[in-house]
């Protein structure tokens, strides 16, 4: 059984063909293709359009082959508002872009923050769908008085391959305006915040059929209908499902762009500890929760690539990975998390200051400002490592690492380092691979998510690091 699966990170895209055979997993990448946001009237945006044609090029790529349905995930809190009628008012924003920076700096005119974690369970974060929509309420009134639904960037693109409206039930927990408990709307939030109410569309469950493409669209691209599936909309969520991990408790890390540092758990885990700690409660697949903390992660490693490239000097990430290894450890250390580091821009300068400003060595060479980057996400991954044990009161003997940074042999070492307890690397290509899970299960190939990672361990070999001891 074939089912094809379009997934989405924050600075790439990929569309993979997921074969089920002889009990195992296997993958065919179709497609894949850069995500690069657009600076534009002074906003910072997600280019739409070219990410459906990308998406229609994907199709067509994958009409050669019989395949049952599609997936698709993204990352979360960004969205569209559509009118009655179903226009789209607006391109979807990038959740860098700091336009929310005075609306949630003013949040506590509103909710208290330990009122809002009581209700959501959800890690206070300015770029949160509640407080994009409480920007554009504010600012923007003219797009929100016109506004009929909002529909989250995985379930845009359902709606624009299928036309109809719907919001999964992992990809809405992002927004900061779901119960962690019922997986419902909270209205009662939404009240307080003033919002719209039928902004909010149908929550559907991973796994439920949507219907099939647009009639219109196949003729426009000479392909056969295909039915969609909402899988594990987050991309998160998906990276989840595809943890090959063989106990109930386990730790990981889906490292990518962002590094999302957690457990799945059966309930929500709403503490005063995980409300200081800044722990969030998304919704797993099949009603799970991710309790998981949100560290900047590859981010770091990847803008200042683009930087070296503006400077002249094309390294691959194979180049920076070498030069780190190269220069002299723990001569200094940034916090990852620190809000300078979140918009694009030059990453060198702001380690740079931030060094100075903390009394600390400045990196001179440009190895020695990539491994400041790997070290101090190393030592940031330890602290988190350690919140996590002390507030599920569990502990983890070995940390699954899923995604792109599986591939990061450095990383992968130093995160076994400073957590002291074994790296098991692998799938690089877990959030694809969720989404293929969700499918199979949905279509009944695949009995349910405790016999799907069962198969996943068999048919992804994962790299173990063990944890050297420190001299």
């Amino acid at each position: 059984m074939r089912v094809l699966a379009f997934d989405f990170g924050a600075s790439s895209g990929r569309a993979i063909m997921g074969e089920f055979r002889n009990g195992g997993i296997s993958l065919k990448e179709l497609h894949r293709f850069d995500n690069v946001p657009v600076y534009m009237n002074g906003g910072l945006y997600w280019d739409l359009p070219c990410l459906f044609k990308e998406i229609k090029k994907g199709l067509q790529n994958a009409e050669k082959y019989e395949y049952s349905s599609i997936g698709i995930d993204t990352w979360g809190v960004d969205y569209v508002l559509v009118t009655r009628e179903g226009w789209i008012l607006a391109n979807p924003y990038h959740y860098r872009d700091a336009r929310t920076e005075k609306v949630f700096q003013n949040r506590s005119k509103l909710i208290s923050d330990s009122e809002l974690y009581s209700k959501t369970g959800i890690q206070l974060m300015n770029f949160n769908t509640l407080f994009q929509l409480l920007e554009t309420k504010e600012y923007n009134s003219g797009i929100y008085r016109l506004a009929d639904k909002l529909i989250l960037v995985p379930d845009l693109f359902g709606y624009l391959l299928t036309g109809k409206i719907y919001a999964e039930h992992t990809i809405a927990s992002t927004t900061q305006l779901l119960d962690p408990y019922t997986k419902e709307w909270n209205n009662e939030l939404i009240h307080e915040a003033g919002l719209k109410r039928r902004l909010f569309p149908k929550l559907i469950a991973g796994g439920t059929e949507i219907g099939y493409l647009r009639e219109e669209l196949c003729k426009e691209l000479g392909i056969t209908p295909k039915k969609l599936t909402a899988v594990a909309g987050h991309d998160t969520a998906s990276a989840v499902v595809a943890v090959p991990a063989k106990k109930k408790d386990f730790a990981y890390i889906s490292c990518g762009t962002w590094s999302l540092f957690g457990t799945e758990l059966d309930e929500p885990c709403i503490t005063r500890q995980a409300a200081e700690m800044n722990f969030t409660n998304e919704t797993g697949y099949g009603g799970t929760t991710r309790f998981l903390k949100n560290i900047i992660g590859l981010w770091l490693i990847q803008e200042t690539r683009r930087q070296f490239h503006r400077e002249g000097k094309r390294y691959s990430y194979a180049d920076m990975e070498r030069m780190a290894r190269e220069a002299e450890p723990f001569r200094c250390f940034i916090d990852p998390d620190d809000p300078r580091f979140v918009p694009p821009g030059n990453q060198i300068q702001r380690i740079k200051q931030f060094c100075r400003e903390t009394d600390q060595y400045i990196p001179r060479t440009d190895g020695e400002i990539v491994r400041c980057i790997y070290e101090s996400l190393g030592r940031r991954y330890k602290e988190v490592f350690e919140c996590l044990m002390k507030i599920t009161g569990k502990v983890y003997e070995e940390i699954h690492v899923v995604g792109g940074g599986a591939k990061d042999g450095f990383l992968c070492q130093m995160t076994a380092d400073m957590c002291g307890v074994p790296v098991i690397a692998g799938p690089v290509e877990a959030t694809a691979i969720g989404n293929i899970v969700v499918q199979l299960i949905a279509a009944g190939a695949v009995k349910d998510l405790k016999e799907a990672r069962r198969i996943l361990s068999k048919s992804f070999e994962g790299k173990e690091y063990l944890p050297r001891r420190k001299s």
